[in-house]
């Protein structure tokens, strides 16, 4: 059973910090490891909390995974916060982007196939399409202010996620936001090229220059 949050949807701080601390544990046995040394035992062990708890957090290993995933796109909205791509154009500040995911992504390449088999199969539901979509969408438009917190306010809450998101200014429904999803989706197929030893970094932003080129030249 996972654990509960308060009426007003939030943790206590006490269970956010528990979490936090779970989550960073595991990406630190990852970094040493990768995905095979998140083993949930040692996870507990570690994190000083029981396995029982740490299962009522992370029902299984991949929600693990993708907790992790999620920390590091969440360092890379702050990131691109603080640094705003500089590029002229909109097409060449989303590739600005999608490079800054991808390096981080590939710090830990496990993690990242991991997270990528478990999106194809299924596995576990993390919108990571539309994490990045959101913040592309936004360094594209020049509407970056507020990129961070404010557009994940309502997941897991049963948003329309074809429908505009309060507070954040996105429109997905808009023929841009889907022409920057269209990108994203070929950026997702980069990845896994790269994570197949079929593609280099450098020949992926080549591509992805010439996809954002064509797909944002109307921005």
């Amino acid at each position: 059973m996972a654990v509960h949050a308060s009426p007003s949807g939030a943790m206590s701080r006490t269970q956010t910090q528990r979490r936090k601390r779970i989550v960073q544990t595991a990406a630190a046995l990852a970094v040493r490891g990768g995905v095979e040394a998140m083993q949930m035992r040692s996870v507990a062990e570690r994190a000083g909390v029981a396995l029982g708890t740490l299962y009522r957090y992370f029902p299984s290993k991949m929600d693990l995974v993708v907790a992790v995933v999620t920390e590091e796109l969440d360092l890379l909205e702050g990131g691109i916060v603080r640094r705003p791509p500089t590029a002229d154009t909109p097409a060449g500040r989303a590739v600005d982007v999608f490079l800054r995911a991808t390096r981080g992504l590939m710090r830990e390449p496990e993690l990242a196939d991991a997270l990528v088999r478990s999106l194809i199969m299924a596995e576990v539901k993390m919108e990571l399409d539309v994490r990045i979509s959101d913040l592309v969408w936004r360094v594209a438009t020049g509407a970056l202010e507020g990129a961070g917190a404010a557009g994940r306010e309502g997941e897991g809450e049963g948003e329309d996620s074809g429908a505009a998101v309060a507070g954040t200014g996105v429109d997905r429904e808009s023929t841009g936001y889907v022409l920057v999803s269209s990108l994203t989706s070929v950026w997702i197929f980069e990845l896994v090229e790269i994570l197949k030893g079929r593609r280099d970094v450098d020949e992926v932003e080549r591509r992805l220059h010439v996809a954002a080129e064509r797909l944002l030249a109307s921005f």
